[in-house]
């Protein structure tokens, strides 16, 4: 072989690895381009699993489900009346808390001041309109051993007396993870906290629907975390209150009898919460709550 080709072929050897790893290099930055782009997107919202079974709202709509709930249990009625509530609501309001609706109805149950369900601005407060169910269900001997349908419709005095009906399964479901039947049953796939949570805002959301809960600041976690005492069930239908209510009270993390829900654990192949994990148990007979801090703000 002539110097000349030889020369050329060694700069042939170059440009041919050169391209190679180009070529690996450009290789692994297009899988990882696609892995970004095509990876599943945040699904924000709450599921509740039971039996096997998941069931999906949004976010709005499971915290007006977690209200219901809470209140159900305070009253000690069974999670059968919490479920009966949430199909009604869920047919009327769509879980939402509307202002407007057929003739006068308006709030979570579309409940009417002409047909004295009290006045639209005391209905419009989706603990009286909630409430306001609950009294009127109680007075229904058997509910609880009749279809879901014609209970909600004894209540509801509905012109579409069979729609409730549908709303069942997503209805027990939910109840059922909120009342704290079911554990660890609810989780909740919701962007970063942008704002911190206080302490306070937590005990008054909590008081208002379980009525009073002793709360202190966790020991070791200063202003940002909670302690909520709780007893038997009620510590599952609360720690999953936290968790359906974490993304307007700024919760982080909640934490009950050795399992743990945390905001930004997310399963990579679903794009949604990884739910409630083992953990170390915390102190007996008590939620704990983490909350966001406030971003610092720079002078």
């Amino acid at each position: 072989m002539s110097r000349r080709r030889g020369r050329a072929f060694v700069a042939w050897l170059a440009v041919t690895a050169l391209a190679a790893s180009l070529l690996v290099a450009g290789g692994f930055w297009v899988a990882n381009y696609l892995r970004d782009a095509f990876a599943p997107p945040l699904a924000i919202g709450c599921t509740a699993t039971v039996d096997g079974k998941s069931y999906s709202l949004a976010v709005d709509q499971t915290e007006s489900a977690s209200l219901i709930s809470a209140l159900s249990v305070r009253r000690g009625m069974p999670a059968r009346a919490a479920s009966i509530a949430l199909a009604t609501a869920l047919q009327e309001s769509k879980l939402r808390n509307i202002d407007y609706g057929d003739l006068d109805s308006v709030g979570l149950f579309q409940q009417r001041p002409s047909q004295d369900w009290g006045t639209a601005a005391q209905i419009m407060d989706p603990v009286y309109s909630a409430t306001a169910f609950y009294n009127a269900l109680e007075k229904v001997p058997g509910y609880v051993d009749m279809p879901l349908n014609d209970a909600a419709q004894i209540v509801q005095r509905s012109a579409s007396p069979h729609a409730y009906a549908q709303h069942e399964d997503l209805s027990r479901a939910f109840a059922s993870a909120l009342t704290g039947h079911s554990q660890g049953a609810l989780s909740c796939t919701l962007p970063p906290a942008t704002a911190g949570g206080t302490p306070t805002a937590v005990e008054q959301a909590l008081n208002a629907v379980f009525g009073p809960v002793a709360a202190a600041p966790a020991a070791d976690g200063g202003p940002s975390s909670l302690l909520l005492e709780v007893t038997d069930r009620t510590g599952w239908a609360v720690a999953q209150w936290a968790v359906a209510n974490a993304h307007q009270l700024g919760i982080t993390q909640v934490g009950y009898n050795g399992r743990q829900w945390t905001r930004g654990d997310t399963n990579q192949k679903t794009g949604t919460n990884a739910g409630w994990q083992p953990a170390a148990a915390g102190p007996a007979g008590t939620v704990q709550v983490t909350l966001a801090t406030a971003p610092s703000v720079t002078p």
